[in-house]
């Protein structure tokens, strides 16, 4: 009883800030209260298709191969080594006046500048707001940087390709 006594109104917020800590642990834990709204629905292979735009290569073989293995990092944090699948890559392009009209042609001013368009596999879980690869959702216009032997390149998620039988039960919110 005497201990009550010496309680200060700065004890009795502490001891209240305790007391409801432990009542949201307990709830989190029995499963009554959800800590994240996002529920895993399935696990499928993906594929990541990623845009590299004006890399200066001296020579006219990709760095890319299809079939080789490259670390992908996603935001800023090493995941894994991903199968390269596909690679697209030409030369930088510009317009020109033809006439009445334009034309795309090679662009002669930056000879050793190239685009890419390189498509990785791994598996994702699929859940109600998107695909999760690594611990992030993998979204268009999300910065990955691929790195290889001799290279090591910063480009930008530019498609996401799911299995066509979970694509259609594939809602993105």
């Amino acid at each position: 009883m005497n201990f009550i006594k010496k309680l200060r109104p700065f004890d009795y917020i502490i001891i209240g800030i305790v007391v409801i800590c432990v009542f949201v642990f307990s709830i989190t834990m029995i499963g009554l209260r959800m800590t994240s709204g996002k529920k895993i629905e399935a696990t499928t292979p993906v594929e990541i298709e990623v845009f590299f735009k004006g890399i200066t290569i001296s020579s006219n073989n990709s760095p890319f191969e299809v079939g080789d293995k490259t670390f992908i990092t996603i935001r800023n944090v090493p995941y894994t080594k991903l199968d390269i699948t596909k690679v697209i890559f030409e030369r930088k392009k510009t317009i020109v006046p033809k006439g009445q009209s334009y034309q795309i042609v090679d662009d002669v001013t930056m000879p050793f500048q190239f685009d890419f368009l390189v498509t990785v596999k791994d598996e994702a879980k699929i859940s109600d707001d998107g695909a999760v690869v690594g611990g992030n959702k993998i979204k268009i216009g999300l910065p990955v940087t691929l790195e290889g032997l001799d290279y090591r390149f910063n480009g930008v998620v530019s498609n996401i390709t799911l299995p066509k039988e979970n694509a259609e039960n594939y809602e993105a919110k």
